[in-house]
Order: structure tokens, then sequence, then C-alpha cells
């Protein structure tokens, strides 16, 4: 550790040192032995008799060459209103990318933003959840590193592009759009998340010069205290979902994180946030260099593909709805939410001893056994979902039939969240809220929020039986 510190330093005039030489005469090494391969290889193709190598040309002249992928290859007609990928000039390695998940007109978020921090500026984007921010920050982040090549030797632990999100199924989120986009770039993106073995995400981050690192704040802040990642050549950092990160108590954390990268006017920093509070403003003007501001404000707060239902129900009543709830027909696959984990932990006992199908999600679960619960859960393995809000920040899981609120959230912000979780890609979903005599007086400060009242209803009678 002291020796790779100890050849850093020494290596920040010219970048001289001692590792530098081992990297180099490693590389030397290895295209000597890639040359002397294959001039093997063509050696042993020339030599007549040789059935196996003439068998492999006679395939080769058969075989059909594959033109090169091209954005003609993908057509999207314009649209009034509407701005297309095409539009914004990116590389070609990205829009195959594009094309291969299926997207063809930018969301707002996108159309606002992306002509903007395409051409290096800051920015601060307030949008809600499923609006399209990830591939927003991402495109930008991958089409710089293809058009702007670095210009010296690159080290392994020195990305050039930070993602600080606030969960850790966020940050694995991010990271596996990531990996779509970038999928024909080249480019290396690595996670970091507490939970999971160190020494394997170091190992990916030794073994490969990563381009892209997408880190919960711990964690980083866990690799920059050993030594083994430095943020000093960062080019772009994203600070997403800043308001949850505030609350969470994360923002000494990131400030830590943001003192080692360079100084504001020498990176492109983007900010994403769910709300404008005074606090994100006046980190916004700390972090940021003269940023342009995206203010997508939503038709409705709650989006119009839920169907919003409140059961108004006792305490004990609520676990019995909920039971004869699952068991309905049309309810599919479900994510129940709580507020606390010792709740959530209760709940997934006594599902699971009714002979429900259910998986938990909360900050005490270790993140291997997270992780695989939310791959069960998206392969429909298990029927329910039981999580916090912390643990239930990152799930993007298509054909979520209903949410449901076992507990109403003591942050009116959580709701919108929540219910957000089902309705998604064109679909239509249901979240049911119970309203209790303990937590019944939340509901106020939720309607102002969404502006509009919520009618509360006795559940039907067969799921009081």
């Amino acid at each position: 550790m002291i020796k790779s510190f100890v050849n850093r330093i020494s290596g920040k005039g010219g970048r001289v040192s001692s590792h530098s030489k081992a990297s180099a005469g490693q590389r030397q090494e290895s295209s000597h032995s890639a040359a002397a391969s294959e001039k093997k290889r063509g050696d042993e193709v020339a030599q007549p008799g040789a059935k196996k190598n003439n068998g492999s040309r006679s395939r080769n002249r058969n075989r059909k060459e594959v033109a090169p992928w091209s954005v003609a290859d993908f057509a999207v007609d314009p649209k009034e209103g509407e701005t297309r990928f095409h539009d914004l000039g990116l590389r070609d390695e990205i829009m195959q990318g594009i094309a291969d998940l299926g997207f063809k007109y930018c969301s707002p978020i996108q159309a606002g933003i992306l002509p903007q921090t395409l051409q290096g500026h800051d920015a601060i984007g307030k949008a809600q959840t499923g609006t399209g921010k990830t591939a927003a920050f991402l495109i930008t982040i991958f089409n710089d590193q293809l058009c702007h090549p670095p210009e010296s030797e690159r080290f392994a632990g020195e990305p050039r592009a930070l993602v600080i999100a606030p969960t850790r199924e966020l940050v694995m989120q991010i990271a596996a759009d990531a990996e779509e986009l970038a999928k024909h770039t080249g480019l290396k993106v690595a996670t970091l998340i507490g939970g999971m073995d160190y020494q394997k995400q170091l190992n990916r981050l030794s073994n490969h010069v990563v381009d892209l690192v997408v880190a919960t704040p711990g964690r980083l802040l866990d690799f920059m205290g050993r030594r083994d990642l430095y943020l000093d050549h960062v080019e772009v950092l994203v600070l997403d979902e800043a308001d949850r990160m505030l609350d969470m108590g994360f923002i000494p954390q990131v400030k830590r994180i943001v003192r080692a990268t360079p100084s504001k006017d020498n990176r492109q920093t983007l900010l994403f946030s769910a709300t404008f509070t005074q606090d994100i403003i006046n980190l916004s003007q700390q972090w940021t260099f003269e940023p342009i501001t995206v203010d997508i404000e939503p038709e409705n707060i709650a989006t119009d593909s839920v169907d919003q239902k409140v059961y108004l129900v006792s305490s004990q009543q609520r676990y019995k709805v909920l039971n004869n709830l699952l068991r309905s027909e049309g309810c599919t696959s479900v994510i129940v939410f709580a507020n606390r984990r010792d709740q959530v932990r209760r709940l997934h006992e006594r599902l699971r001893k009714s002979g429900v199908s259910a998986g938990i999600l909360s900050g005490e679960i270790p993140q291997a056994k997270r992780t695989r619960t939310l791959e069960q859960f998206k392969q429909g393995e298990i029927k329910v979902l039981v999580a916090t809000d912390v643990a239930g920040r990152g799930i993007h899981v298509s054909g979520v039939s209903h949410v449901v609120n076992y507990n109403l959230p003591e942050d009116p912000e959580d709701y919108v969240h929540r219910i957000g979780r089902t309705g998604r890609a064109g679909a239509t979903g249901t979240s049911i809220s119970f309203a209790s005599e303990d937590d019944a007086f939340l509901l106020p400060d939720l309607e102002i929020l969404l502006g509009a009242k919520l009618e509360c209803t006795h559940p039907p009678q067969e799921l009081l039986v």
C-alpha cells in the first residue's frame, strides 16, 4: 500500500514510476508474445497438407461478412414536439446501445438537459423517478469519454467519471443501465457498494482500467481511505437523488468525496433531485459551475397509470386484508412497503407462515441476499416483496401489479416513490394504502403533496372474511 502511494506521488510530474515501468514491460512482453503466437499460426496455415487449417479456410470462405452497424440501420421518423436521439449528434457506439434498448425519442428531462450537458455544461435536473434521468447522465458520460479519449497513460483505480447514489439497489440499477448503454463502446463500469465482498470489487478495479464508477458514499470512502481508488482524474461527477442523500445523512460523506475530485471549474457536475429545497440549492451552488437548470414538473405528482385506493382498517385488520388481497385474482406481483425494518421482518415471517411466496428487502439483510431476492422477484419465482423505503428506492421491475402501503409513509414524497413501482412502461397498476388509527393523521400532508383528495373507503367484504 505504502509503495503504491509513494509511486503515485513520485509519478505526479511525468507519471514515471516503478509501477508504470513494470506495466510498460508487461505490455511489451505481452505484445511480443502475441506477435510470436500470430507468426506460429501463420506458419501452420502455410504448411501443406494441414487439413485442419484448410478446413478452417474453407469455412471462412463460406462465412458471410457481417456489415458494421450504422445509424442508418436505426430509422426513427421525426415527430413534432419530440426530440430524437438522432438529433443529438451522439457517437454511433452509443446510438447502437440506444437502438438495442428500443429508445427512440427523448423523455422531457432528456430533451431538456442533453443538448446542454453534451456541450460540457454543468446541470441541475429536477425530475421524479422513472423519467429517464439515469440515461441522460449516462449518455453524457459515455459520449464525452468517446469523443475525448485520454491523452496520457491511465492507471487502475483512476476512473474518469463517478456517479454517487444513496442506496445499494439504486447503484446496482444505474450500473446495469450503464452496462447496457456502453455495450458497444468498450468502456468499463465498476460498482462499489457496501455489504458485498470488498476484494471482488477491488479486483474489478485492479484488473481493468475503469472508466465509470457507480457507488454509495460509504463504500466509496472505504476505497479512498485504503488508497485503492483516486478521484483526481474524475472528469464528470454525478450526484443522483441528492434530496434523498440529504435526508439519509450522507451529505458530510459526499462533501469529502467531492473535495477529492478536481475543482468544480475543472470537472463537469450533474446534480439530480426530486425536490429543490433550500438545502439542495445551497449544495448545488457549492458543487456546480455556472449550471443550467432543468425543472420537469409532472402533470400529476402521482402517475395516472396507477389506480390509488385507501382502505380504512384497524391495526388488527391490516394483515387479514393483506393476506386475502394477495390471494385474489389479478394480484400477481406485489410489493408491500412498511416503514421500519422490524415491521418488514415480522410481516415477512407471517406471510411465509401463511404459505405466501415472499422475499424481504431491508437494510439489515446482507447485500448478496438482497440481490438474489430482487432477481427472484424479477423472474417471478417469488410473488411478494416486502420492503422498506431505503431498500425499495432502486426497484425497477416491470409487471408489478400491486403496491401495498402496509403503513402510510411518514414522508409524503415516499408515497410517490412507492406507488411509482407499479404502472411503469405504459402498463397500469394498483396501489392500496391502509389507513389505521395509528397513521391516518398522515393523510392530509399526503393530499397536499398530491394536490388532490384521496377517497378513503372500507375494504370489500371478501377481504375481511
